[in-house]
């Protein structure tokens, strides 16, 4: 008997222990996701005092200015399609176009106007407050092609319909480039004289690497001595239904951005006469590469790199036990990994991604292929490094036929600063809510690739974002077919960077939030 109520006795103590472990353990996750939600409550109603001496309130006449200076930049059919293969007399068309349409930006005292490059645009305002560092505004005027007879409306028509302005370069990325001098051209007009200096560039061929714009505008500036605050370029958006469980918009500060890895994948064979085939041949071995990578996804990641940030700053936006799930993502990534992993928007995010994007083999239709090859293009997660994706392309192919050869390689970004001191971000930040204040904004991670990697050595404060509302059908025509933006939307991005200028004014984010000069 004395056996049996030890035995019981210490099932019992061991029951407690393991009920305090438990208590312990949901305590702890309880209390950090109580601490997302706090940070998520911040108060940022320091952007909406009369520091702005302009609101972003815009005439009728307005309205309907800015729009017709869009629809006039989309009929430019400034096309990208190699790095050498320009139409040269469209971005002329281009740089003759822009003091057409902004005249107070071109003769103001204020901004001096350069030519970089031959056909890329670097605009330096000057402030009135010396001793504050300047930031930067960058866009680029290139697109990628389109092919006519797929689109519902020709693409370089700028079309108006149903409330949408259709044409190539509406969202990538000529919205976000007018919508900056646009805004100063507003502001200029009201007799507006900026504390902090800013410069904006605008590149010509961000679409096939910014090799030539983007790269010549930073060296200019690196030969002056400049050094950054922060820099704003594209790459992120405001997302409407896309993010699981997220009930309202989210805009999406991206702080970092992935890398990309371009690969060939080469198989060479003896050739001979199509009568006497071999068992495989090179298209035969190069196919069942490509096979196997496509049904071998690399390995998930998610968790660990910034798009862990963006969860975390939006748990608190979600309802129990979807917001305590993603306030630990330590303890839950796995899980909510295999459920973003389904859908192509997000799974984007959980890995680097895997996408065959060319296919050449063979020369005539009776002989065997003496080559093939293949490209396949990587865009990595910012924590998988080119030896690890190198070393699981092999793995997964299994198969010594098979030559990879890597034709371009861009690591993935440092992760720019976004906590309560950093300046660029809650810049940013709180020109999002002056303008959108029901949208929940958090940082996130950019999936393609900017002009950014070129600023580099100017400022660690590279911010990816324009407040352009995306919603799931419209996730496919950026780059694709019957690009669009809404004519509301258009006149929010003006408003944003109208804003935006006027808030980087301040000195800096103390507790009183002091603007650097009288405005």
């Amino acid at each position: 008997m004395k056996n049996t109520r030890g035995r019981v006795k210490v099932a019992l103590i061991i029951l407690l222990v393991l009920l305090s472990v438990f208590l312990i353990f949901l305590s702890a996750l309880l209390i950090r996701t109580y601490t997302f939600s706090a940070a998520g409550n911040q108060d940022s109603s320091y952007f909406d005092r009369s520091h702005a001496a302009f609101a972003a309130n815009f005439s009728e006449s307005e309205g309907k200015l800015l729009l017709d200076n869009l629809k006039g930049a989309l009929r430019i059919r400034t096309v990208s399609r190699n790095a050498t293969d320009f139409d040269i007399s469209a971005l002329e068309e281009f740089g003759d176009f822009l003091p057409k349409v902004f005249p107070t930006v071109f003769s103001s005292n204020l901004v001096q106007h350069e030519i970089i490059a031959k056909y890329s645009h670097l605009f330096t305002v000057r402030g009135s407050n010396d001793s504050l560092q300047p930031f930067m505004l960058i866009a680029h005027l290139d697109v990628v092609p389109a092919l006519e007879e797929e689109w519902d409306v020709p693409p370089f028509s700028a079309e108006e319909k149903d409330g949408y302005l259709y044409g190539r370069g509406s969202m990538d990325d000529k919205s976000s480039l007018m919508g900056i001098l646009q805004g100063l051209e507003f502001l200029l007009k009201r007799g507006y004289i900026p504390c902090r200096s800013f410069y904006i560039g605008i590149g010509h061929d961000e679409e096939v690497g910014g090799n030539n714009g983007a790269k010549n505008i930073a060296k200019v500036l690196q030969s002056r001595g400049v050094k950054l605050s922060f820099l704003l370029d594209e790459g992120s958006v405001i997302l409407d239904g896309v993010i699981p469980g997220l009930n309202k918009h989210a805009a999406i500060i991206a702080t970092s951005e992935k890398g990309f890895a371009t690969v060939n994948l080469n198989v060479s064979v003896d050739t001979g006469h199509s009568s006497m085939p071999p068992k495989e041949t090179s298209i035969g071995i190069l196919a069942a590469a490509v096979s196997k990578l496509e049904k071998n996804p690399m390995p998930r990641m998610f968790g660990q790199g910034p798009e862990r940030g963006l969860f975390e700053h939006l748990s608190p936006q979600l309802h129990f036990p979807l917001n305590m799930v993603m306030a630990n993502l330590w303890l839950f990534s796995p899980i909510v990994s295999r459920m973003m992993e389904k859908k192509q928007s997000t799974n984007t995010i959980v890995r680097t991604t895997t996408a065959v994007t060319e296919f050449h083999a063979g020369i005539k239709a009776n002989v065997i292929a003496p080559f093939a090859r293949a490209t396949v293009n990587f865009r990595l997660h910012p924590v998988h490094t080119l030896d690890q994706l190198l070393q699981q392309i092999q793995h997964i192919i299994s198969d010594e036929r098979v030559k990879i050869e890597v034709l371009q390689h861009y690591p993935s970004l440092p992760m720019s600063s976004y906590d309560d001191t950093s300046f660029g971000y809650q810049v940013i930040k709180g020109t999002i809510q002056n303008i959108f204040p029901e949208v929940a904004v958090a940082p996130g991670l950019c999936i393609a690739n900017t002009d950014t990697r070129h600023y580099q050595k100017l400022t660690k404060e590279l911010y990816r974002f324009i407040p352009m509302i995306l919603k799931q059908e419209d996730v496919t025509r950026v780059h694709g077919v019957n690009e669009r933006i809404s004519v509301k939307n258009y006149e929010e991005i003006v408003k944003f960077y109208f804003r935006l200028l006027q808030n980087s004014d301040l000195s800096s984010l103390p507790s009183s939030r002091i603007p650097s000069c009288d405005l």
